[in-house]
């Protein structure tokens, strides 16, 4: 599979947002309540449904608070804000209530990793992976282009429960061609099946793996990729045996190490007592805290198409 060329892809934001709005429209018990404003998407359901829709404004605890008391008298609730404000501002009362009470309120984050790439520390999200997916009965899943952001907000809709949705910033390049429902159950998506060796990721860095790997074609090594689109709950059983058909593994993610979705699978790895392998491409403690944008970032963090290359090769000679 390769990246198809599209000139301006859907953000990942609208339709989520739109399709909140659509399930709205039939739907009364259903809230979207936002910490921000001034997206398109966001203003066409302020003025559509403004009975069904709360401007919390810059207050994210609060957001919180209020989601989890109309959450217990009944209704549909989507909180959506800036992914470190809805995760590291607002941890404890997302611990506290939504998590304790086992809320289905749905948490949407926007411009995970470092998708805020100019605003620095104050917006990155390096570590939003680890923190959420430590809290109780909570699923983690993270789109990576237009066609899967659309089902599995589909699916939120459909089935409420405690969710964190971690969105893009950027629109992203299309990675599936109408295949993508039918990995919903399982929880990963075996794109591309190779030999020897496979990369798991997610996410936006997705496009970026794909691309590495057609240049490792060239070279000989047919590698396999995995698109972890839900990191919590890991499906285990599925996906120890999807790795275990590997001789090495490389994952690849725009997060901190620590606690990661690398530290994930090798976590479950280690629970299925599968000893193989595996390699870790992501942001290290120490990180430099700098401006630039998201491809200079990569470069700096050891994240680009060039590192991921070098670390195939250094699996493959191992």
């Amino acid at each position: 599979m390769s990246v198809t060329n599209e000139s301006s892809p859907q953000l990942m934001r609208d339709i989520v947002i739109n399709s909140i709005a659509k399930a709205a429209k039939k739907d009364k018990n259903i809230l979207f309540i936002s910490a921000d404003l001034g997206a398109k998407s966001l203003d066409d359901f302020r003025r559509d449904f403004p009975n069904q829709f709360i401007h919390a404004g810059i207050s994210e605890q609060n957001m919180v608070d209020l989601a989890s008391g109309l959450a217990l008298s009944g209704k549909r609730v989507f909180l959506y804000a800036m992914a470190p404000f809805i995760t590291a501002r607002c941890y404890e009362q997302i611990k506290c209530v939504i998590a304790s009470m086992g809320l289905p309120v749905t948490l949407i984050s926007v411009g995970v990793g470092l998708g805020y790439d100019h605003a620095t520390l104050t917006h990155f999200t390096p570590e939003d992976i680890a923190c959420m997916r430590a809290l109780n009965g909570i699923e983690v899943l993270t789109p990576s282009d237009a066609e899967s952001t659309e089902v599995i907000i589909e699916k939120a809709i459909a089935e409420p429960k405690f969710r964190y949705l971690r969105l893009d910033r950027q629109g992203q390049l299309p990675i599936y061609n109408g295949n993508f429902r039918p990995n919903m159950k399982v929880g990963f998506s075996h794109i591309i099946k190779g030999k020897q060796l496979v990369i798991v990721s997610c996410g936006a860095l997705m496009n970026k793996v794909l691309a590495a790997r057609e240049k490792l074609m060239f070279e000989g090594m047919d590698v396999g990729i995995i698109d972890l689109f839900r990191v919590k709950p890991i499906n285990g059983r599925e996906l120890s045996k999807a790795l275990n058909s590997y001789n090495a593994i490389l994952t690849v993610e725009e997060q901190l190490l620590d606690g990661g979705m690398g530290s994930a699978i090798t976590e479950m790895l280690a629970d299925y007592m599968i000893l193989k392998p595996i390699k870790r491409l992501g942001m290290r403690d120490g990180f430099s805290v700098v401006n630039g944008d998201r491809d200079q970032l990569h470069d700096l963090y050891g994240i680009a198409v060039s590192d991921v290359i070098k670390a195939v090769n250094e699996l493959y000679q191992r």
